[in-house]
């Protein structure tokens, strides 16, 4: 009668053992993490060498040190054990709640991506974000989250990148402004970086653009708070400044939007495997954002 075939993979509670036994170098300290006798630790590892026909530990006189064979095996077990565990936690316990950590120009985060957290918690309700504002582009060079948007022409090394706005650039100014007979003649609000293009917009809209004083700032959302405060005009970016053109808390002061290729992207580095949330979080925001932009 032919004989059975020995498994490829053995018992998982000798493998159980091993892990925890070399984790600890003790078998006694493995047996009370898992709830066993020390003999039965010893057992299994007993069963497990002779299955595999190798040594995994030299026995010392206080605890247990790994065979280089044992070593080389260790990290391929642990590997196991916690695909096995993350799988489990995410197709058996969705109802969890899950964090998905995410780094964005802090910009979008107060002008689109918080007054959306509503409409994420109905949509995503075990879903919280840990939100990380981004002020300089050099800070997405910091160890960080799987996730982030950036804001630029779509190109971005080593990071895959999925489109969220397109921009439109319009003067925006306060509502008692708007009645100015020249308002180029008003101080203009600039942004340092990448939106810095009043002179792109004076070509492309065939107006000539003026020397007099302006006012300029670190980051888009502390601009459009001086535009709304009424001390001057702002080349507001559509659609971060949507919500206020809403609300009439500014105004648009010329009909001519310059169309741009910058806009905010949503990116992930081209080798990253994005958990379940993050992907429930990446679903949500594509259709959020293209709900918006039909309304």
């Amino acid at each position: 009668m032919p004989q059975k075939p020995i498994p490829a993979v053995p018992p998982l509670d000798w493998l159980r053992s091993f892990e925890a036994a070399a984790r600890l170098s003790n078998f006694t300290a493995a047996a009370a993490e898992l709830g066993l006798t020390q003999a039965a630790v010893s057992q299994h590892i007993r069963l497990l060498e002779e299955r595999l026909k190798t040594r995994l530990f030299s026995r010392l006189a206080r605890g247990v040190a790994l065979s280089p064979e044992g070593a080389a095996y260790l990290p391929h077990i642990q590997s196991a054990f916690a695909t096995i565990s993350s799988s489990t936690t995410e197709l058996f316990e969705p109802r969890a709640v899950q964090t998905v950590s995410i780094r964005v120009p802090i910009s979008f985060a107060l002008l689109i991506l918080v007054p959306a957290l509503p409409d994420l918690a109905e949509a995503l309700p075990r879903i919280q974000l840990d939100l990380v504002t981004i002020h300089r582009p050099t800070d997405y060079d910091l160890p960080g989250s799987a996730l982030d948007i950036r804001f630029g022409n779509g190109s971005f090394p080593g990071r895959e990148a999925e489109r969220l706005t397109a921009e439109r650039l319009v003067p925006v100014a306060n509502p008692a402004l708007a009645g100015a007979a020249d308002w180029t003649s008003l101080p203009l609000l600039l942004v340092a970086g990448a939106r810095e293009m009043w002179s792109e917009w004076f070509a492309a809209a065939g107006l000539a653009g003026h020397p007099q004083r302006s006012h300029r700032f670190d980051s888009f959302v502390a601009a459009m708070e001086a535009a709304s405060s009424g001390a001057g005009v702002l080349l507001g970016s559509r659609p971060l400044v949507d919500a206020a053109l809403k609300s009439r808390s500014l105004v648009p002061l010329s009909d001519f939007e310059l169309s741009s290729t910058s806009g905010h992207f949503l990116t992930r580095a081209s080798t990253a495997r994005l958990t379940s949330a993050e992907q429930d979080f990446r679903q949500w925001l594509l259709s959020y954002l293209s709900r918006e932009a039909s309304a």
